[in-house]
C-alpha cells in the first residue's frame, strides 16, 4: 500500500489549468499551512493545486461553476467512461468551435455528465492560455489556443484523482456554505476571484454570478464565524489597499507570485499577493 501511495503523490496534479492557479506559490502555501488540523475544506476548488498537493484524506471542496463540479464528480465515479470519451476529440479550429458553441443550442441540454466533463477538459486544454470565461448566458467564449500537440487524455492523472476523490465530498455551492460542515479544528483555504489591482486587470467572470466587492465582504464575514468557531483559515488575494484594510484583524503576509493574464504588460510577470490568516 506504502507503494501505490508513494505513485499517486508523484502523479496526481491538477485536472485542469486555471487562471490563479497556484501550484507556482505551492512552497508559500505549504510553508503557512497549520502543522495540525482534521477536515480539509476548499470552496473556491478552481484548478485546486493545493488539494492535489496536499491530498488530504478527508476533504470537502466545492464551487459556483457547475461545469467545473460536474468534471469533479464524473472524475470520481465514473473516470473510464470519461477517458473513453476524451478518445474522440479532434485538435482543429473548426472542431473546437463546435464543441465550445454547444452550449448555445438545444444539443446541450442533451450531454450526459460524462460528455460535459469531456467537453470540459476538452476546451480546457485546446482554448487560450487554458482560460475558463463565459458570458452573461453563461455560454463559454474563449478562442482556439492554437496548440501543435495539446494532451487532452492523461489516463493515469486522471485515474490517481478519483482513487484521491473517493473520500472527498464535492459540492456544487456558495463559498458560505462551508459554516454548515466545519467543526473546531478544521482547516479552510479561500482562493477566490481577486480583488482587480486596477480597472483593466478585472477579465470578467469564472461563473455568469460574477464575484463583487460585496461578496468580498460576505467573504470575510464567512472567516470572521469561522474563526469564531474555532476553524483555521487561510486567504489567498491579491496586494491592494482594499485586501489588506478588509483583513487587517488577521495575519497578512506578502508573497510574490507570477500572473500571466492581464491587459497590460506592466500587470504581467512578478507582483506581490496576500496570504491571510487566523492561526
Amino acid at each position: 500500500m506504502a507503494v501505490v501511495l508513494e505513485q499517486l503523490h508523484k502523479e496526481t496534479y491538477p485536472i485542469v489549468k486555471w487562471v490563479g492557479g497556484k501550484r507556482q506559490l505551492m512552497f508559500e502555501l505549504l510553508k503557512n499551512m497549520p502543522k495540525k488540523y482534521n477536515r480539509y475544506f476548499e470552496p473556491f476548488i478552481g484548478g485546486g493545486a493545493l488539494f492535489f498537493e496536499l491530498q488530504p484524506e478527508q476533504a470537502y471542496i466545492s464551487d459556483m461553476n457547475e461545469e467545473l463540479i460536474n468534471l469533479y464528480l464524473v472524475v470520481q465515479n465514473s473516470v473510464e467512461e470519461l477517458i473513453m470519451d476524451l478518445e474522440k476529440h479532434e485538435v482543429s479550429k473548426e472542431y473546437f468551435l463546435e464543441i465550445r458553441n454547444i452550449d448555445r443550442t438545444e444539443k446541450y441540454a442533451r450531454l450526459s455528465n460524462i460528455e460535459r466533463a469531456s467537453r470540459f477538459i476538452y476546451l480546457n486544454r485546446t482554448c487560450f492560455n487554458g482560460l475558463y470565461r463565459v458570458n452573461s448566458q453563461g455560454q463559454f467564449n474563449v478562442p482556439f489556443g492554437n496548440y501543435k500537440n495539446p494532451r487532452i487524455i492523461d489516463e493515469i492523472n486522471l485515474r490517481n484523482c478519483s482513487i484521491l476523490l473517493q473520500n472527498t465530498e464535492i459540492k456544487c455551492a456558495d463559498f458560505s456554505s462551508v459554516l454548515d460542515k466545519v467543526q473546531k479544528g478544521d482547516f479552510v483555504y479561500f482562493d477566490p476571484p481577486y480583488v482587480p489591482l486596477n480597472e483593466t486587470s478585472s477579465f470578467t467572470s469564472y461563473t455568469k454570478y460574477g464575484f463583487d466587492i460585496d461578496m468580498q465582504f460576505k467573504l470575510r464575514e464567512v472567516c470572521d464565524e469561522l474563526d469564531n468557531k474555532g476553524v483555521m483559515f487561510m486567504l489567498s488575494n491579491s496586494d491592494t489597499k482594499f485586501v489588506n484594510e478588509l483583513y487587517e484583524n488577521y495575519e497578512i503576509k506578502k508573497v510574490f507570485a507570477s500572473r500571466a493574464v492581464n491587459a497590460n504588460a506592466s500587470g504581467r510577470g512578478k507582483i506581490t499577493e496576500v496570504l491571510v490568516r487566523n492561526y
